[in-house]
């Protein structure tokens, strides 16, 4: 190694010794030759040329040390001199710029001449992050995108000039993986122009370079639904599936011939949907609402099952047949409007005249109903499904508004008296013996549990099993004998069929009243044949 070269260019500043100053350095040019030799002695120095040596080696750069290249020791020299010459305390300077020294500024060195080859054989290969976040969701994968586009040139290899509506729901089927209810919807959010035509193309476009094809079954379905710029689903764009269903499948048939029944059934299926999907109670469906929902496995259910009373989430005609006619019942005028005298007439009046008026000051829900005083179809929908399932969250939610009386978010048993005295009034006056409110009270805390004394949160009606039951004592009399008799029957029965709910055994047993009562009016009536069909009188 040319070490004369060295010492004829060392330059003192590149030293960094604070005990000793550049000028007096300069002044003695044998002492900066002394120390260099010095340093060049010593066993850190000989690892780091070999270091320096075996790392350019490996990087394939010759090492020069030669005058017009000697800068480069010098630099790594100076920072490696610290270390060895310093016992202060103090830590050592940066290491300065080749721009502050006089001597690399004349001989004009480029910048790769001074780069260190430790230096740059250390430093990490930079990679780049890949794209994590896509306007329109991740592309689909590569097999995926080539799998789907073969089967798309299949189905329309035969049809040239693209697909007509009505041949549109093999593609639904097959290519999305969707229920074939959404054919229709679909047909029409690729066709914008209304052509009545859908091209290879077009759809490819929509479904394979929109990044739809990569999405899960419910953020598909949610952008398939919801209208051009709008980040939630309302209730109008879930009436175009109704509409198509209720043409297509074979379980609703027989009400092709009644298109208001048709538009009623549409309508409590929707209301139904809103009810439990619809948490925020906002009146529009949000994407995450619709994930933690279960409506996309019972539209995947409708579309596998010929008879729609097996679905009994949200489609069941049954149950849709229930709310009608348990409505109709009630609303004696047949305006299509309740009030609060029909209302109590609920269950057999079953309910107190105070949780009523607590219903109809609209603090549980406000009513879609123009007219005051008066409660739509609508309204009494989500009122017969918090009434008869009280332990879903909706309908836990729904009730404790109604007796949280001053909206502090807790229920006191001021509040739970308040509503019990009028129970215990009725159970006075049909000679039940009464049971006093003392005695409630501690009942109602020892199945709740709350957290804190002599008060009730939401969270502790959600934790609890037997929430349902602390309504039903404070306004439902009926109910409330009910669960003090404890009748093994219903007992039995929810045992044998733990999956369905509260609402799902009600509906069943009303479904069979009401039929039975339609067969014996139809025979009172004289006619020959008694229908099939649950359809009758009470529309």
């Amino acid at each position: 190694m040319d070490i004369d070269g060295c010492k004829d260019i060392l330059d003192p500043e590149l030293l960094q010794l604070p005990g000793l100053s550049p000028s007096s350095v300069k002044a003695n040019p044998l002492l900066a030759e002394e120390l260099f030799s010095q340093w060049l002695s010593l066993p850190e120095t000989g690892r780091l040329v070999k270091c320096l040596i075996d790392d350019t080696t490996k990087s394939s750069t010759p090492l020069s040390v030669s005058k017009n290249s000697s800068a480069n020791l010098n630099i790594s020299c100076g920072s490696a001199l610290p270390s060895v010459f310093l016992n202060s305390g103090t830590p050592p300077l940066s290491p300065r710029s080749s721009s502050g020294s006089p001597r690399f500024s004349r001989q004009r060195t480029s910048p790769s001449s001074l780069q260190s080859p430790l230096r740059s054989s250390r430093e990490p290969n930079r990679q780049l992050i890949p794209q994590f976040y896509f306007q329109h969701g991740p592309p689909p994968a590569k097999e995926l995108k080539e799998q789907c586009i073969s089967m798309i040139e299949v189905l329309f290899s035969n049809y040239i000039d693209g697909l007509r509506i009505e041949e549109f729901k093999t593609i639904t089927k097959e290519v999305c993986k969707l229920p074939s209810f959404l054919s229709s919807v679909l047909f029409k959010k690729i066709d914008t122009n209304s052509t009545g035509i859908v091209t290879r193309d077009a759809f490819i476009k929509y479904w394979v370079d929109g990044h739809i094809l990569a999405m899960d079954v419910a953020s598909q379905i949610y952008n398939i639904l919801r209208q051009p710029r709008c980040k939630y689903l309302r209730q109008a764009d879930f009436k175009p599936v109704l509409d198509e269903l209720l043409v297509t499948h074979p379980g609703l048939e027989f009400l092709r011939n009644t298109p208001e029944f048709q538009e009623r059934y549409a309508e409590t299926v929707i209301y139904r949907i809103f009810y439990y999907i619809n948490r925020s109670g906002t009146g529009c469906i949000t994407l995450r609402e619709l994930k933690r929902g279960n409506l996309i496995a019972a539209m995947q259910q409708v579309d596998e099952e010929d008879d729609i009373n097996k679905v009994i989430r949200y489609f069941s005609y049954e149950h849709f047949y229930v709310i009608y006619c348990r409505f109709w019942e009630l609303d004696g005028d047949h305006d299509f409007l309740i009030d609060k005298e029909n209302l109590i007439k609920y269950g057999n009046h079953a309910l107190t005249y105070r949780i009523v008026d607590r219903i109809f000051s609209q603090v549980p829900r406000k009513f879609t109903s123009k007219v005051e005083g008066k409660m739509s179809y609508e309204d009494f929908a989500y009122f017969i499904l918090a009434e008869e399932d009280k332990s879903s969250e909706p309908s836990l939610e729904y009730w404790f508004k109604c007796i949280d009386l001053d909206g502090d978010g807790v229920i006191s048993p001021n509040e739970m008296q308040f509503f019990y005295e009028e129970q215990l009034h009725r159970m006075e006056c049909i000679t039940q013996e009464p049971v006093l409110f003392e005695d409630i009270l501690c009942q109602i805390f020892d199945m709740i549990k709350p957290e804190k004394e002599n008060c009730i949160t939401l969270q502790d009606l959600k934790s609890s099993k037997l929430s349902g039951n602390i309504f039903n004592i404070l306004f439902n009399l009926n109910k409330f004998m009910a669960f003090e008799t404890r009748d093994p029957f219903l007992i039995r029965q929810e045992r044998e069929n733990p999956t369905l709910t509260e609402w799902d055994r009600f509906a069943q047993r009303e479904y069979v009243r009401l039929s039975m009562e339609e067969d014996v009016e139809e025979v009172s009536n004289g006619s020959a044949d008694v229908w099939d069909e649950p359809l009758g009188s009470p529309f």
